[in-house]
């Protein structure tokens, strides 16, 4: 089962898994007080496995395709928990980017076109090197039109908020429930 969905099914397994598990019991069958470790096992499972015929290889095919069956038919049966995961507010405001992300924006495309055939992330390594050797007074512009932006971002969710219309990461905000809320707090004092 799986840890979230108690009704979710449990994963379908391929045919190495099965041989595995035929192993597994084999081996209990014939020593069941003996206590194996866990290295020495698998490595007679994967040996026994590439020695096997086709004959025998294509019993744990069967099983595996049996159990992929059965996975998708209760898969296709099966419908994710309520309550999952609640939708984004789409005119909330956009968080803004670190001191960091502002510099690298700024030197991403000379450093591209400096080293035309650079991957992507040799250019974020060249880009985070860059930015580690800077001192702080090179740091600061990026700190500070960063700070800048948190600003008005901070601004823009207040404003949301006070408007009803934004309840940070949970959705849009119910304003009767928060002035209920406020009115028993009054109450209590």
């Amino acid at each position: 089962m799986a840890k979230g969905d108690p009704k979710k099914t449990k994963g379908k397994m391929s045919a190495y898994v099965f041989s595995v598990q035929t192993c597994r019991e084999e081996r209990k069958k014939k020593n069941p007080e003996v206590p194996v470790s866990f290295a020495e096992f698998s490595k007679k499972c994967s040996g026994r496995q590439k020695t096997m015929s086709g004959k025998q290889k294509s019993k744990f095919d069967e099983m595996a395709k049996a159990d992929k069956e059965r996975y998708d038919r209760e898969m296709k049966d099966y419908g994710p928990a309520k309550g999952g995961k609640k939708k984004k507010d789409p005119n909330a405001p956009k968080r803004p980017p670190s001191g960091f992300f502002l510099f690298c924006s700024e030197f991403h495309l000379k450093i591209k076109s400096t080293n035309p055939g650079i991957s992507i992330g040799d250019v974020a390594k060249k880009l985070s090197e860059m930015w580690n050797n800077l001192n702080d007074s090179e740091k600061q512009p990026s700190v500070t039109k960063a700070a800048k932006l948190r600003e008005k971002f901070e601004k823009d969710v207040a404003d949301c908020r006070s408007k009803g219309k934004f309840d940070g990461a949970k959705g849009p905000a119910k304003v009767e429930e928060e002035e209920e809320e406020e009115e028993e707090e009054e109450k209590e004092e």
